[in-house]
């Protein structure tokens, strides 16, 4: 083996495409053709079933290959999830096979981390070099010193691994950095999570409530389709935003409310809905429990109340109150998605579960269905080892209710601190932890107390640019991936599948998770002999078969109930069984059992509070390279109201930098100035800025809202990081 110090210094990534070219309307080229790609050239247009990546819905598509080469991706009309249509991420995810910076062969670090300085290597090389260090690891501090965070299905396999390994230490910001609140607040409710896909049943809804919940702009295709037969079918819509959203624009009431303060706005409106005797009296009664406490502890907040915390005027309050109580049980009050914003946040989303419940709109049409999945049974594997330490992310139980899936913070504060004990090794799959995580210093921090950093990516990610290993992955069109049973209104079952080949020496995450599981010793965790193999054994499991799946892409179970009116015996998993107005859970554990509004910290005078979002076109800092999408989207802007502009002297498209409290400066940034947000905020979409310097393409185009957000609130009931609670002002550039 030659040593890596004769090897050819290479960039982390390599143009891999052909010459054939896909032109715009204007005649300029996006990006080049794959006529290279594939080893068999077939003639005529072949048609292949799979689904998406591009986000978590993972919604049935058709992948189009014309003459051997990738043309272009639609919506399986048998899915019941994208019922023949994708969002314009979905469509335009043709180009993540095209994307001319996708990383090509695997690379180890040569010089200091963070320096994006690699040597090419063989795959041998790289797992061989993997598989050394973890075994040091594993004798020198043992394996749950060794953790994984990984985002979406294609990290199965790998779980797998690391459980085989020893270490239960596997996480994803998905949880305490997104949806974490919300199901810990309706599960202390209703004994039950919403889930994803949220069991949202927005089709139904006769009104519908969005509390900063942006459809429209945040793509999850089904909510979408289903917002947009409301809006055509006269469903009242409510929304809550300090940003006139989208939505808003939908919207029969806009309550533009002070940013931090829904929970005031939330008891309000229980408050009149109690008062007046509005709420869904025979569901409440029947399947209530504490419903006098929390009737008491809510009459003190009266709309006359909230008014000066919210900005919204009492009248307005109670109307919308009013109009939500009109069309129960059919009102949705939508749980949203990306709930951690100000650190009370279990509390927020409980309070939107509370008030669901006195619309009777759990388990009944227009309000929260009961999903079904479609059962197949696992794969039988050896019983993993037992670790001899519990998961090092919530140490004592601090807190209470993260219980369930693993807190990130939690793991990168171990890996900082030592304690409760060491952990020295990461492995990264498909999530960019310097864009997902707040507080960016903290996690350099962590790395640097690592003895290893693996990180499994198509593109060469920023947090790649700090990895000792990088593994380059095969896009979602070109690998078989884990079966999608994901729970939805009718059971189902799709698949995906390899389209095209990879254009590269890339691999899919199966082949890397068995490879490296064979150099560890654990074989026997893999006894198939390859991925068809072992979809193959699961399906017939459940009277299926690989290749009938990889004709139809999708496969539906029966149709069965999903409502209380249509027989299913309700069932509420909470301690008293039955709906939880007021928690004995919460009291025991020493917090609020009906939730409390706590006014948040203001802004110094001079500087503003930085929300962030989404946009329909990308997913995150995910998709900025992929051509398609970087051509409808190059950069994002900074929402600030007119007014505010005017007095700051800043004109609509000019660019400028932010600073915040703590000192820190962004990169430069298009000024949007508009009447469609409060004086008191601004707004960008968040994934931008990013500063890897092999993504040519989107190095520091507009500004990082994660570089920006050096602080963050915890949340005490389940861990959650509420991160709306940084505040900047505006910088000029010299």
């Amino acid at each position: 083996m030659n040593s890596l110090s004769r090897r050819k210094f290479l960039k982390i990534t390599g143009a891999t495409v052909g010459a054939a070219a896909v032109i715009t309307g204007s005649g300029k080229a996006l990006f080049k053709g794959a006529d290279k790609v594939n080893k068999k050239i077939v003639k005529g247009i072949k048609k292949i079933p799979t689904y998406c990546d591009v986000c978590f819905w993972k919604c049935g598509a058709i992948a189009y290959v014309k003459d051997g080469k990738l043309w272009k991706i639609e919506g399986n009309p048998k899915d019941p999830l994208s019922k023949g249509r994708l969002c314009p991420r979905g469509t335009g995810g043709v180009s993540a096979h095209y994307d001319p910076e996708r990383l090509n062969s695997p690379l180890i670090r040569k010089k200091e981390r963070g320096e994006e300085k690699w040597v090419a290597v063989t795959w041998g090389e790289a797992l061989d070099y993997i598989a050394k260090k973890m075994n040091k690891i594993k004798e020198k501090y043992g394996p749950e010193s060794m953790a994984l965070f990984s985002h979406g299905v294609g990290g199965t396999f790998l779980k797998h691994t690391i459980k085989a390994f020893g270490s239960r230490n596997i996480t994803a910001p998905s949880f305490a950095q997104c949806r974490g609140p919300r199901e810990t607040g309706f599960e202390l409710t209703f004994g039950d999570v919403v889930g994803s896909p949220e069991r949202t049943d927005i089709k139904n809804s006769k009104c519908l409530v969005l509390i900063g919940s942006h459809l429209g702009e945040n793509m999850h295709n089904t909510q979408v389709q289903e917002f947009a037969e409301a809006v055509e079918k006269g469903t009242s819509i409510i929304v809550v935003d300090p940003r006139f959203s989208v939505a808003a624009s939908k919207a029969k009431y806009y309550l533009p409310i002070k940013p931090g303060t829904d929970i005031a706005l939330l008891l309000a409106w229980m408050n009149v809905i109690v008062k007046e005797k509005l709420y869904d009296i025979d569901y409440v009664n029947k399947y209530g429990f504490g419903f006098e406490q929390f009737a008491a502890e809510i009459s003190q907040y009266t709309p006359e109340w909230a008014y000066p915390e919210t900005g919204i005027e009492p009248e307005l309050i109670r109307t919308t109150a009013r109009e939500m109580a009109l069309y129960k049980p059919a009102t949705l009050v939508h749980p949203g998605r990306h709930t951690t914003w100000y650190g009370d946040d279990t509390q927020r989303s409980r309070a939107i579960a509370l008030l669901n419940a006195l619309m009777g709109s759990w388990g009944r049409k227009g309000g929260f269905y009961l999903p079904y999945n479609y059962s197949v049974p696992k794969y039988k594997y050896p019983p993993y080892p037992k670790p001899e330490h519990e998961p090092v992310d919530n140490p004592n139980h601090k807190y209470p209710f993260a219980e369930g899936e693993l807190l990130s913070t939690g793991i990168r504060e171990a890996t900082i601190t030592g304690k409760p004990y060491p952990i020295k090794g990461w492995m990264v799959y498909a999530t960019n932890l310097t864009q997902s995580l707040p507080n960016r210093e903290e996690t350099i921090k962590a790395i640097q107390n690592l003895d290893l950093l693996v990180v499994v990516d198509i593109i060469p990610s920023e947090i790649a640019g700090w990895a000792d290993v990088v593994l380059p992955e095969v896009t979602y069109l070109e690998r078989y991936d884990e079966l999608n049973t994901a729970s939805f209104r009718q059971s189902f079952i799709s698949l995906r599948q390899p389209v095209v080949d990879a254009p590269g020496d890339q691999k899919p995450n199966w082949w890397i998770a068995k490879q490296l599981a064979e150099r560890l010793g654990l074989e026997k965790y893999y006894p198939w002999k390859d991925i068809e193999e072992y979809l193959d054994t699961r399906l017939k499991g459940a009277g299926l078969s690989l290749n009938e799946l990889k004709k139809k892409g999708v496969v539906t179970g029966p149709k069965e109930p999903i409502y209380f009116d249509e027989g299913i015996e309700p069932e509420f998993y909470t301690p008293s069984g039955k709906i939880e107005f007021y928690s004995l859970q919460l009291a025991e554990a020493g917090f609020d059992p009906v939730p409390k509004y706590k006014r948040p910290e203001q802004p110094p005078p001079g500087y503003f509070r930085l929300l962030f979002g989404r946009a329909p076109v990308h997913t995150f800092s995910k998709t900025q390279s992929y051509p398609l999408l970087h051509h409808q989207m190059e950069e994002n802007v900074l929402w600030v109201n007119t007014d505010v502009a005017k007095r700051f002297g800043l004109k609509n498209g000019e660019y400028i930098k932010l600073k915040n409290t703590d000192g820190v400066i962004s990169n430069k940034i298009k000024v949007y100035a508009t009447e469609r947000i409060r004086t008191d905020c601004v707004f960008m979409v968040h994934g931008f800025g990013q500063t890897s310097k092999q993504l040519k393409s989107t190095y520091l185009r507009g500004a990082s809202d994660s570089q920006l957000i050096t602080r963050y609130n915890t949340d005490p009931i389940m861990g959650g990081t509420g991160m709306n609670v940084n505040f900047v002002t505006f910088e000029w550039e010299v």
